[in-house]
């Protein structure tokens, strides 16, 4: 390559990185605008008031490439004498670390009751503390007056599946064979509303609600708490997971909505069905689900061991349904795989199941899960791995007794 070519090549790709930088400035500045409407989705003529039960909840802000940024919320009340209007402190990260961002938000209401100032020295010392490993611990020193320099220690869990879910915010509310029917409606990517009073019911549930689907990850429009000014996105076509706060409940049902379920969290009812719900899933796995499926009173002493006897229960169904994928999967010498799924679907016996397979293996959710598989000869490691293993090892037993 000569000299000019060489020159040429360089201003190209300097042209090609001030275009990338721009495109992320101006994506940081669109999230930027977004964040105070997400913060306060019930409007902001707020007039100013003497009471206000603080309020945790989360929000989801997708980037133009498809990845997500979490916002983490405490809406609280200052301390102070008289009406005043509420404050939303929100932490802004790529990863779902809800047990520990709602520790340093417990931190940020305790320092901001004595002042705002007390704040900014403990986020400057978060800032230059390093973010924990999957697993590990860090320890924040911080000092508050009249109570002197305390340790917050931050932990981060080493499986991080369940680390933002509260599956018993669903329990709470709905019957099983309803969450089945959720479960069932988001498998096949339908449109799915839910309604609840609080902003923090609304984000526990459509995240539980998002959780069923592990290993397979929603793809679509996801907005746990939708601001008052984006309530159209109702009549969007396309699937969708939405929450939305039960006072704009008219003001949705005046929405021209195609085949939507509807779910009020108050009332623990669907307002809105397609109609199917109940055959959606194959009858056989659908009452398996129900018999293993918790409720609050089984006497679980932990949200932990309740979250993993929920999500096995879902878990579980899709080792049955989807567990014989690998041999489905056809390699070449260079290691690339593809997927043949005529005879991954006929090689269920059950026509239920075969049924249900023919419509799941359609959605984007289970097309992203197969390109990563067929990217990955030796298997994607992680739970649902692990539980694939056990369950091909126990039909190996089984025939062999």
């Amino acid at each position: 390559m000569g000299l000019v070519s060489i020159m040429e090549a360089m201003a190209s790709s300097l042209h090609d990185r001030e275009n990338l930088l721009r495109g992320q400035r101006e994506e940081e500045e669109r999230l930027l605008q977004a964040i105070p409407l997400f913060c306060f989705p019930d409007g902001n003529e707020w007039a100013p008031i003497t009471e206000y039960t603080s309020e945790t909840f989360s929000f989801v802000l997708t980037n133009v490439d498809g990845s997500r940024k979490i916002g983490y919320c405490r809406r609280l009340l200052p301390t102070g004498r008289g009406p005043r209007l509420p404050e939303v402190y929100c932490i802004i990260s790529c990863l779902g670390c809800f047990g520990l961002f709602a520790k340093i938000l417990d931190e940020v209401e305790k320092r901001r009751q004595i002042s705002a100032a007390v704040i900014y020295p403990f986020m400057q010392g978060l800032r230059e503390s390093p973010f924990p490993a999957p697993g590990k611990t860090v320890t924040i020193k911080s000092f508050i007056p009249d109570s002197g320099t305390e340790l917050l220690e931050l932990t981060r869990p080493l499986d991080s599946r369940l680390e933002h879910v509260e599956f018993q915010a669903l329990l709470q509310r709905l019957s099983p064979e309803k969450i089945l029917q959720i479960f069932a409606s988001a498998a096949l990517e339908r449109r799915i509303v839910f309604l609840a009073e609080d902003l923090s019911s609304l984000s526990k549930c459509i995240h539980a609600a998002a959780a069923l689907l592990y290993p397979f990850t929603w793809a679509h429009t996801y907005i746990p708490v939708v601001p008052e000014k984006l309530l159209s996105t109702v009549c969007c076509p396309t699937p969708f997971m939405v929450g939305i706060q039960k006072r704009y409940l008219e003001e949705v049902l005046d929405q021209p909505m195609e085949e939507v379920l509807l779910v009020d969290l108050c009332e623990g009812k669907f307002l809105k069905l397609v109609g199917d719900e109940e055959e959606i899933l194959p009858s056989k796995l659908q009452n398996e689900m129900l018999a293993s499926l918790p409720t609050l009173n089984n006497n679980i002493k932990t949200c932990e061991e309740l979250n993993a006897r929920v999500s096995d229960t879902f878990v579980q169904f899709f080792v049955k349904i989807i567990g014989h994928y690998p041999v489905h999967i056809k390699w070449n010498r260079s290691g690339q795989g593809c997927f043949q799924e005529r005879p991954f679907c006929k090689a269920l016996t059950s026509k239920t199941c075969r049924r249900f397979l023919k419509k799941f293996v359609k959605t984007q959710m289970f097309s992203l899960f197969i390109q990563e598989a067929e990217r990955n000869r030796k298997g994607v490691e992680g739970y649902f791995q692990q539980k694939l293993n056990e369950y091909q090892e126990q039909k190996k037993q089984r025939r062999l007794s």
